[in-house]
């Protein structure tokens, strides 16, 4: 029994010292890592105590002071250490745990809104007999809900996946031009509706990209969703698409509320939304932004904007051409 416990020790001291692993676990990188973090601090603290050592043996006589500030010294130094490692443990095990249940929580209720979804759908169709128009009214609200509803899951869900780095990625050539065709064509009732002109121009003979076209539509449909949404009686939106040497560069140009000069460094945090949109009530969860900064990285480009307020914003990204 004694010999099993020493080995159970033995594999958890080496699980411990498995940075990599560790990191892993809390889905942090490197440097946000504690046991990462706890290496780099015990190597400061065996510098700061040959340090000292040198120091004192050079300006103080008696060598068992000397011993003893430096002992001292790195007591304390490993204290602080602990105290701080365990901290940022405790957090990225919050985090970890957070994302697990988000996750967890979003897939089971995907299936009764799916559900619901189809008995209201039912219900105001023709096969479940004569509906009142009353009727119909309230049954469209709940199926406008629970879309908005699904809408969430599905943003939390990609959220999840992005902090535990399970999205997947499957990339392959395509056009860009076609699918911000496609997508303005999909958004036109949506474009009229709110009287936006919208206008897109793609200079010169464009290559195809090499990425994944399922993510980079939802990327442009968060670009052109907030740009439309965000304009308030009347305005016009400005979609242009070029090469800029070995990438494809893409921008989407608004005549919106634009962001407040305070709100512009938090633009892209999670569930953050600018107080001067707030007032208008607009629909959403302060995701799409982050997901689509998200998603642009990983597919290996970078996302910028720049906007004042009351005048509009400017959303652009670029994306490599080649694999």
């Amino acid at each position: 029994m004694c010999y099993t416990k020493i080995i159970m020790l033995f594999k958890e001291v080496l699980d411990q010292l498995n940075i990599s692993a560790q990191c892993k676990k809390y889905n942090l990188s490197l440097w946000q890592c504690p046991q990462f973090l706890f290496l780099i601090m015990g190597i400061v603290i065996i510098v700061s105590a040959l340090t000292a050592y040198n120091i004192g043996t050079r300006h103080i006589e008696d060598p068992l002071m000397v011993s003893l500030i430096v002992l001292v010294l790195v007591a304390v130094l490993f204290v602080l250490t602990f105290v701080i490692t365990q901290g940022y443990e405790r957090l990225a095990e919050a985090n970890r745990m957070k994302s697990e249940f988000i996750s967890v929580a979003t897939h089971q209720l995907r299936s009764p809104l799916s559900n619901l979804r189809w008995v209201i759908e039912l219900l105001m169709s023709e096969k479940s007999g004569q509906t009142k128009k009353e009727q119909t009214d309230y049954f469209g609200i709940l199926k406008e809900n629970i879309n908005r509803m699904q809408d969430l899951i599905s943003e939390l869900l990609t959220v999840s996946r992005i902090e535990a780095a399970k999205l997947p990625v499957r990339k392959k050539d395509f056009s860009i031009k076609e699918l911000i065709e496609d997508l303005i064509s999909e958004y036109r009732p949506f474009i009229e509706a709110s009287n936006v002109k919208i206008s897109f121009n793609a200079r010169g003979n464009l290559p195809q990209v090499f990425s994944d076209p399922l993510h980079l539509r939802l990327v442009i449909e968060n670009l052109l969703d907030n740009a439309i949404r965000y304009i308030k009686d009347r305005g016009g939106v400005e979609i242009e698409l070029f090469k800029k040497g070995k990438n494809i560069c893409f921008s989407i140009k608004d005549t919106g509320v634009g962001i407040p000069e305070m709100d512009k460094k938090y633009i892209f945090r999670k569930f953050f939304r600018s107080r001067n949109v707030l007032k208008y009530q607009t629909q959403g969860a302060g995701l799409g932004l982050y997901i689509s900064k998200a998603i642009i990285k990983r597919l290996g480009g970078k996302i910028f904007f720049k906007s004042k307020e009351g005048v509009g914003s400017t959303f652009w990204f670029t994306l490599p051409i080649k694999k």
